[in-house]
């Protein structure tokens, strides 16, 4: 199933911006969350925007909800663990807007496993989305990135990537994964015009989020008491710096990982 309203005019603009004019922008797991922020904002930023994501659904309601803001988008239901998949969406993508210049590597999902207790089969299936996917995507659009001397690939870890905590095994080691991966492809990529970077979001309101807190009012509430600006982050405060890194204005910024915590990593345990 494919939902569709490409066109290659501009969006409405986040303050008039047009920091994103003229590029085309793939997103993974953008129908809600971090990546449909970053959707949005991307679109309003002017770029042409595809997505994909899993649930059918969830696809038609984004694509919908961002037109009827004046957004139109270009959406898909694609398993990015799958390579024919993937190559099937990025095709798509491209016949109905053009060469894409941006990737965001965003699908992803907690884990709170038992270390002694899960099977190699979760395991896998784990590591197949929160870090598989992201090489996939990427071997999908590097070759026309390549060709053309210019594209942005951003990929979504987590402040879990270098401090974690009990509960939540293998989540750091993916998300670990994920900063590793960004370092050695955008070395490999380096002086050919393609960048890689990361960002690692702190806790950040998503209906992931919600959902999980929901039935843990007491861990929100220990949470936030730590945390040193009070509240969690926006969706549209993580998409703003992942767009900056798509954009040629972060034209210098390649190999890096770029905390959005609200100095939360920044403080003594």
């Amino acid at each position: 199933m494919t939902t569709v309203a490409p066109s290659r005019k501009g969006g409405g603009g986040m303050n008039g911006a047009d920091l994103l004019r003229g590029e085309v922008i793939l997103v993974t797991g953008g129908a809600q969350g971090i990546g449909n922020a970053v959707v949005r904002t991307a679109r309003e930023q002017g770029a042409t925007v595809s997505f994909c994501d899993l649930d059918p659904a969830r696809v038609e309601a984004a694509v919908a909800a961002l037109a009827a803001d004046g957004l139109d988008v270009h959406g898909t239901v694609a398993d990015v663990t799958d390579e024919a998949a993937v190559a099937h969406w990025v095709e798509e993508a491209t016949t109905a807007l053009g060469a894409p210049s941006g990737l965001v590597n965003n699908a992803g999902r907690n884990a709170y496993s038992d270390p002694t207790t899960m099977s190699v089969a979760e395991w896998d299936d784990f590591f197949d989305l929160d870090l598989k996917a992201s090489w996939l995507c990427a071997r999908a659009v590097l070759p026309v990135m390549l060709t053309a001397e210019h594209g942005s690939i951003v990929s979504i870890s987590s402040i879990h990537s270098k401090m974690t905590m009990a509960g939540m095994f293998p989540y750091a080691a993916a998300k670990a994964g994920q900063l590793g991966f960004t370092r050695s492809l955008a070395l490999d990529v380096a002086g050919r015009g393609v960048r890689v970077n990361a960002v690692s979001p702190g806790l950040v309101w998503t209906p992931l989020s919600e959902t999980h807190f929901a039935e843990r009012p007491e861990e929100l509430a220990a949470t936030l008491a730590v945390q040193p600006t009070g509240r969690p982050a926006q969706p549209s405060e993580i998409a703003a710096v992942v767009c900056f890194l798509l954009s040629r204005a972060a034209s210098y910024v390649n190999g890096a990982d770029w905390a959005v915590d609200g100095a939360y990593s920044a403080r003594f345990a």
